[in-house]
């Protein structure tokens, strides 16, 4: 089935707290034979009769998740996961897991759903390193907002970064095991067949990234678009950072769930949709000044 078009991240659990065009294809998943059943009573017995979602995120990637001054969960991401509790008549509990333990303790079972700006990709999903190592079970997605990956560098850009050869004979901090750590890892071999090496500091969250850049030990980071955008404006008042370059490679957000979970998987499809058709989506994306990754619809595996 076609998708409507798209209008427009990537883990030890702690304490438990409470954008371009793209068109995604693929069929929106969920609904065969099950039309007389409330969203509810789909859910798997575990889920229904606890009363609750357990998702896990790495609560460090403002806007899209992060800690509010509580300590709670704040953001795209736990918004709407709310949304979608409330369709699916189940509270959501947010456990602040480390980024690269995120699937890991979803397949666990630690976790129900990892929700936190992961990209849907064919190796989270097959469960392979980029050579095809397998690394575990692998995981389905359900895809819900589509964003690229964007350069931060010095207010000014110093360096006259506009693009990835121009990270070459540099030094560029980010995130270990986000879609960036990839995009970086493979910029390596043509820094170095150009003779001007590129060394990747991987840090464990973002922010670690960020004071690597803002302390002059790196002359970027890189993030997906919204969280980059975000910095830019809030870091040091907007004095400090700037986006530079075009947004690269968009991709989707999914919500993964591991793939003999077919029952929940299917609930939560339909509960995306259900907000996205009510229009609460919509308002919620506006609300974090993410409306141009909004999706029409949820898909299945569509990275």
């Amino acid at each position: 089935m076609t998708a409507r078009p798209i209008r427009r991240r990537t883990a030890a659990a702690g304490a438990v707290l409470a954008a371009v065009p793209l068109l995604l294809t693929g069929c929106a998943s969920g609904s065969g034979g099950k039309q007389s059943l409330s969203l509810h009573d789909q859910l798997p017995d575990g889920v229904r009769k606890a009363g609750v979602l357990r998702i896990g995120s790495d609560l460090s990637y403002a806007p899209v998740e992060s800690r509010g001054a509580d300590g709670r969960a704040v953001g795209l991401d736990p918004d709407l996961a709310a949304a979608v509790g409330r369709k699916l008549g189940v509270r959501v509990e947010f456990q602040n897991v480390a980024f690269d333990k995120l699937i890991p303790e979803l397949q666990a079972g630690q976790i129900d759903l990892v929700m936190s700006a992961m990209t849907d990709t064919k190796e989270r999903r097959e469960g392979v390193d980029e050579l095809g190592n397998r690394l575990n079970p692998g995981v389905d997605f359900i895809d819900y907002f589509i964003a690229g990956t964007s350069i931060l560098a010095a207010k000014g850009n110093p360096h006259g970064i506009t693009g990835l050869n121009d990270l070459c004979g540099t030094t560029v901090a980010l995130q270990k095991g986000t879609t960036q750590d990839t995009i970086a890892t493979r910029q390596q071999d043509p820094c170095r067949a150009a003779g001007k090496p590129l060394k990747v500091m991987r840090l464990g969250t973002d922010d670690a990234a960020l004071a690597q850049l803002r302390a002059g030990n790196a002359v970027a980071d890189m993030n997906d678009f919204p969280v980059a955008v975000y910095n830019a404006k809030k870091v040091a008042g907007g004095s400090a950072l700037e986006v530079v370059g075009p947004q690269m490679q968009p991709a989707p957000y999914g919500i993964a769930v591991n793939k003999e979970n077919t029952a929940l998987r299917d609930a939560v499809v339909q509960a995306v949709d259900a907000i996205i058709i009510s229009g609460e989506y919509d308002k919620i994306l506006a609300d974090w000044n993410l409306s141009a990754g909004a999706a029409q619809n949820a898909v299945v595996n569509g990275g």
